[in-house]
């Protein structure tokens, strides 16, 4: 059996009660988003768009007449595809898992498992196309802070039942985590402006130091001021 891609920055499982269990200890998921409603809809547009991309390469080359034998295996693995899915939001990050059968099952599966910081995301950026609109299935587009690059390097998943609701929670949590890091920036140096009031021992020295330098200058003042008058007289 093979396995795909997986970008482990957080491990966890997530369960039907929106738990997640590790094998040494529980992770925290604050929401699940959800794929079951839009099952059926979903295989149903993919279907579809694959017998319009299998009736294009009949006229063509008639590779299509293949692609359109192939429909069964096709949505079997579109069924185990969609049925794998996991998408949820933990404290730190948005994780995303899912099972693909290969082209032939007998042959295995891919696994693929995606973690995005939540620190790292920009925008969640919610896509629908002129044929998904007729079917109702949305797609979401997960952004990512920093050097733009182009949309593909972005994170998609297709299908998601109520992406609206799963964005909104994304930009909630991360709005909450921005502010409590400003709150704790601005508390830890709280204590600076009472301790930078208090000169230090080098300070006091030079502040006694020009104190002692202006009275000296005054003293000289006073005397050369006596002893002027005397030699103007004397002249």
């Amino acid at each position: 059996m093979r396995s795909g891609e997986i970008d482990v920055l957080e491990s966890g499982l997530l369960l039907p009660d929106s738990r997640t269990v590790d094998e040494d200890d529980e992770r925290v998921v604050l929401y699940s988003a959800s794929f079951a409603e839009m099952e059926e809809i979903y295989v149903k547009y993919q279907t579809i768009q694959w017998v319009l991309y299998s009736l294009l390469l009949v006229l063509a080359w008639g590779i299509g007449l293949f692609m359109l034998i192939y429909i069964p295996i096709r949505r079997y693995i579109l069924r185990a595809e969609f049925r794998s899915r996991m998408l949820y939001i933990t404290p730190n990050s948005i994780v995303y898992k899912v099972v693909k059968p290969v082209a032939f099952p007998c042959f295995g599966v891919l696994k693929k498992e995606k973690h995005i910081l939540l620190s790292s995301i920009a925008d969640i950026v919610i896509e629908q196309g002129y044929l998904q609109s007729y079917f109702g299935v949305y797609s979401i587009r997960i952004e990512n802070v920093g050097v733009r690059r182009s949309s593909s390097d972005d994170v998609h998943i297709h299908g998601v039942a109520n992406p609206r609701e799963f964005r909104k929670v994304v930009l909630t949590h991360l709005a909450n985590l921005k502010r409590e890091t400003m709150l704790t920036s601005h508390g830890s140096p709280s204590r600076t402006p009472r301790t930078g009031n208090v000169p230090s021992s080098g300070e006091l020295i030079l502040q006694k130091l020009e104190e002692v330098g202006s009275s000296v200058k005054r003293v000289e003042n006073i005397i050369e001021a006596q002893k002027y008058p005397k030699s103007q007289h004397v002249n």
